[in-house]
Formats: C-alpha cells, structure tokens, sequence
C-alpha cells in the first residue's frame, strides 16, 4: 500500500467536526499568547492538513469564513513569514504552504526579534548612561537576550541532530 493511500485513508476517517473543534479550540490558546484570531485560524488549519497546502477556497469552507477574512488572515501569515503562497499553473488559485518546520520557523524569527530589540536597547543603554539605574536595567536586558539567544541557537542545532538521527533510524 502506498503511503498516499494510507494517507487519503487516515484522512477520509476524520471528522470534520471534530478537526473543526481542534482548530477552534487552538486557535483559543494561540489568541491567548497574542495571535490574531483570523490568522490564527487559518495557521491552524494549515496544520491539520496533510499536504500543509490548502487554496483560499478551502480555508474559507474549511473555517466558514468569507474570502476578505481569509485574505487578510493569510496576508498577515505572508507578512510574519509563517507561511508561502504559491499560484497553480494556468490559474488565479493561490495556494497557501507552511513549513513543515514551522516551529523552528517561529523559534528563529522570535530569536531574530531578540537580537533587534537587544541592538536597541545597547543604544539605549548608551543614551541614558551605562551607570543609570534605567541604563543599568537596560544592560540586564540587553544581557539577557544575547544569553537567549545563544542559548536557542544550541537548543534549535541538538533539535536538528536528533531529527536527523530519527530519520536514519
């Protein structure tokens, strides 16, 4: 058996109302943490399907949502570089695509802020005064994003050796 058929097997036995209800009630915790509800949503939905590709057309039945939802929640997706689109050949459809290492994705583009803020902040710390009580507790931070940093960066490469490992396993 073909790991499609399995996969178009596995598929056809979910319940639409139950994948429904997941993407609803994540996209509840991802609103919690800051998320848009609209992009979230659609975030979701991409991580419930297979392929991790579904056109405007099927998130919209998917989520019934209106298409302006949809695009606006997908424009957001393409802006924070969570997510691609890619047009069909000989049509207007958009396909919308996340990584199927998304969470590393996140991870990076989070550390990435860090490194910007900590860059900022160092001004800052410069333009109050190294010696201030505000410049002081701007240095702290400053401090304590590089230690992130350089932190998620050993954490992210142990995370690609074990993946790497489990796939020649």
């Amino acid at each position: 058996m073909s790991a499609t058929t399995s996969t178009d097997r596995a598929a056809s036995q979910r319940d639409p109302a139950e994948v429904r209800q997941f993407i609803e009630r994540f996209t509840a915790q991802l609103t919690q943490a800051g998320f848009p509800r609209t992009p979230a949503r659609i975030f979701v939905a991409l991580l419930t399907a297979d392929s991790s590709s579904l056109t405007a057309a099927e998130l919209g039945d998917l989520l019934q949502a209106s298409p302006a939802s949809i695009s606006g929640g997908a424009r957001y997706l393409l802006q924070v570089g969570l997510i691609t689109a890619e047009g069909e050949p000989g049509s207007r459809r958009q396909h919308y695509r996340m990584s199927v290492s998304v969470w590393q994705d996140i991870v990076g583009l989070r550390d990435r802020q860090f490194t910007r803020w900590a860059s900022e902040l160092e001004q800052g710390v410069q333009i109050l005064g190294p010696e201030s009580p505000a410049g002081q507790r701007m240095a702290q931070t400053v401090q304590y994003f590089e230690f992130i940093s350089a932190e998620m960066a050993g954490l992210l490469a142990r995370w690609k050796q074990q993946q790497d490992s489990a796939q020649q396993d």
